[in-house]
């Protein structure tokens, strides 16, 4: 069997990505001296792209350069894309960076948190590393996370996810 199809017979891990969740819900302030009327904050979904261990190597020189892509989907016109930095020749890269989505928990339930990690690459297509997508029609661990966040409103939770090579349909590739 050559590498190819052994490649789509099998799931194969590439890495593991620590992520972190929160809804804040909305905060309504009725105080009226900070202001007249009431001052509504609407509630939305923090991700916190914490790190990533033991990525696949990409680069010839046994390392990659990784980067974090994220997106709530569905979502036609890609508002919800947020991206990290690139690290630099690393497979066990810090990120530590946190991105907000203004969204209430009616519609969070509808929506999938597609978090994906890319091998950023100059002058050529970037090569995806591995990904793990997470919402109320998610598995195991996902799937756990997310009902966790939902339930738990205001409570940071954070979660090893392992990384697959497998790509949703909803995946994509720029």
């Amino acid at each position: 069997m050559g590498w190819e199809n052994e490649q789509l017979h099998s799931l194969e891990e590439r890495g593991r990505l620590l992520l972190s969740l929160q809804f804040l819900p909305p905060v309504i302030n009725k105080d009226k001296d900070i202001d007249e009327g009431e001052v509504q904050h609407t509630g939305g979904l923090c991700v916190g792209v914490k790190r990533c261990a033991h990525l696949a190597a990409m680069d010839v020189n046994g390392f990659s350069d990784p980067y974090v892509k994220i997106y709530l989907k569905p979502d036609s016109q890609k508002k919800s894309k947020h991206k990290t930095a690139v690290m630099k020749k690393t497979l066990n890269p810090e990120f530590n960076e946190e991105f907000f989505y203004e969204i209430s928990l009616a519609e969070l339930v509808n929506k999938t948190l597609e978090v994906t990690v890319w091998d950023y690459d100059l002058g050529r297509s970037n090569d995806f590393i591995g990904g793990v997508c997470l919402s109320c029609h998610s598995q195991g661990d996902a799937l756990r996370h997310w009902m966790d966040c939902l339930k738990n409103k205001g409570q940071r939770v954070e979660r090893w996810h392992v990384l697959t090579n497998e790509l949703p349909r909803t995946f994509s590739h720029n």
